[in-house]
């Protein structure tokens, strides 16, 4: 019993060592053949392979087939065989730049399905054809700058689906198919390099309809398109926009005024008199707005012309860059109609910003754009009072106010109060110095006439109303007593200055003393 009980861990232990040996000689059986397989000159490891700058003329017909990286740049290649990447059912990275291949057969890379980086720049292509690269589902980037090309299929990126980058600068492209990206088959697509090519012009209706990640990343600096101010305000708009294909080349975006004058050629963003006739109210396209409370629900059509059909989609991007299709990512809050109108519930002010419509043809390969700016404000506060009718109400009472004050003074003569129908002689300086008129020029005030004042008023500057001290009348029999004097100008006038002061008056006559 003991011995079994010692034999069975001793039996385990042989069995791991020996399960690593195995593993260990299997390694090194890999590594025999993955050198067996390796091209003269070339570098092998595990994954990599690596035939850079070997004056290569053609693919080595033995490769590694765990490669995942194949390096053949910067030697002497001028054609791919068909199926010569059927070996390679790992491969994601293939550079075979700076080489001579003017020319690709079909179905060269119809086997490498997982392939994501393809480097073919400084080569001497002419032509990219439709069937170029049939196969590369999975492909992310495509670089095919520093080449001759002169044309591209409008099918030549039609199946990459999965296309995130393509570089065709320094090439001789005078025209491109931009109707390749106007169909919206490459949603993932985000950069695509036309810069430094004989491009003369730019299809702008096309290029505006085109999503604003896709503008964002369309490059067409060093293209000598003709001065245009369709193109000049297209570009203003997207540097309005901090778009980077504009914002990092400001300096090498130019036009030509005459496409054979060298010498006629202008920079787009600096200014120029021959972009006067450029009116400002071109440059801004109108949106429609429409507005609305919070709380309420809104409906937003996709006026873009096209007839509705059933080849026609929609798709809807709002504000914060949400992404909407029929019967596809909706939410609580949204809802894509077949119609291509949008239903938004429940409104919110985080709802508020430009909404971008763009409809699909199915039938004409292409798609247009219809932009709403929607405005989402909270009801405003229902007023108790109108304020036009309280300021109305408050001149009337102001003026109701006045008349009172003119009209209906107190009067502090006790004798003038007790005759209602003629007023004694003993108010005539008072009722002259209340009164609105000056009184006739004929008329004489009485010298004997004084008013005594409790507190004398001091003459004012602007000398409207003046008060004789006593020292002006000498028959006057008492210092207290003032003698009223009048300037030539109208008691009224003088009120009109100075405001009014309460004061107690007595007339006296020489008899009563």
């Amino acid at each position: 019993m003991n011995v079994l009980t010692l034999a069975i861990p001793i039996w385990k232990f042989l069995g791991k060592l020996l399960f690593f040996e195995l593993c260990i000689q299997l390694s090194n059986l890999n590594k025999l053949y993955v050198l067996a397989n390796c091209p003269d000159g070339c570098i092998c490891t595990a994954d990599l392979l690596s035939c850079a700058n070997q004056s290569l003329e053609q693919v080595p017909v033995t490769l590694p087939p765990t490669t995942t990286t194949l390096d053949l740049s910067h030697n002497n290649i001028a054609w791919i065989n068909g199926n010569w990447l059927s070996a390679l059912p790992r491969l994601q990275t293939l550079r075979i730049s700076h080489n001579k291949i003017n020319n690709i057969s079909r179905k060269v890379f119809y086997h490498a399905t997982d392939l994501a980086h393809l480097d073919m720049s400084s080569n001497c292509l002419h032509i990219v054809e439709g069937y170029y690269f049939e196969g590369l589902v999975n492909l992310k980037e495509l670089l095919l700058y520093n080449n001759k090309i002169i044309q591209v299929d409008e099918n030549a990126f039609v199946k990459l689906t999965s296309l995130r980058k393509v570089y065709l600068s320094w090439n001789r492209l005078t025209k491109f198919p931009f109707e390749f990206i106007q169909r919206l088959e490459h949603p993932y697509l985000r950069t695509l390099d036309l810069s430094t090519n004989n491009l003369s012009t730019i299809p702008v209706e096309i290029i505006r309809s085109l999503p604003r990640y896709v503008k964002n990343g369309l490059y067409l600096h060093n293209n000598p398109v003709k001065c245009d101010c369709s193109v000049h305000q297209m570009f203003q708009e997207w540097k309005h926009h901090g778009f980077s294909s504009v914002k990092d080349f400001i300096e090498e975006h130019t036009c030509k005024i005459y496409a054979h004058e060298p010498r006629s050629l202008l920079k787009t963003f600096k200014y120029n008199e021959y972009f006067d006739h450029c009116s400002e109210n071109q440059r801004k396209a109108a949106i429609p707005e429409v507005n609305c409370k919070v709380g309420d629900s809104l409906i937003i059509d996709c006026n873009t012309g096209f007839h509705e059909d059933n080849t026609t989609t929609y798709q809807w991007f709002s504000p914060r860059y949400e992404l909407f299709m029929y019967l596809k990512h909706t939410d609580k809050t949204h809802q894509l109609f077949k119609n291509g109108s949008l239903k938004i519930i429940n409104a919110k002010t985080l709802h508020s910003g430009v909404y971008v419509c763009i409809a699909i043809s199915e039938d004409r390969k292409i798609n247009r754009t219809h932009k709403v700016n929607v405005t989402v404000q909270y009801p405003k506060p229902v007023e108790s009072f109108n304020t036009g009718l309280t300021t109305l109400l408050g001149c009337v009472v102001s003026l109701v106010l006045v008349l009172l004050y003119l009209y209906i003074t107190p009067c502090y003569c006790s004798k003038c109060c007790k005759k209602s129908v003629k007023p004694p002689q003993d108010c005539s300086a008072q009722s002259s110095i209340l009164s609105t008129t000056p009184p006739p020029l004929n008329r004489k005030i009485s010298a004997n006439k004084h008013v005594v004042f409790l507190e004398p008023i001091k003459e004012r500057q602007n000398g409207k109303v003046k008060l004789a001290v006593s020292e002006d009348f000498p028959d006057a029999k008492s210092p207290t007593f003032l003698q009223l004097k009048l300037d030539t100008e109208s008691s009224s006038s003088a009120f009109s200055d100075l405001p009014f002061t309460s004061y107690e008056a007595r007339a006296h006559s020489p008899a009563n003393g």
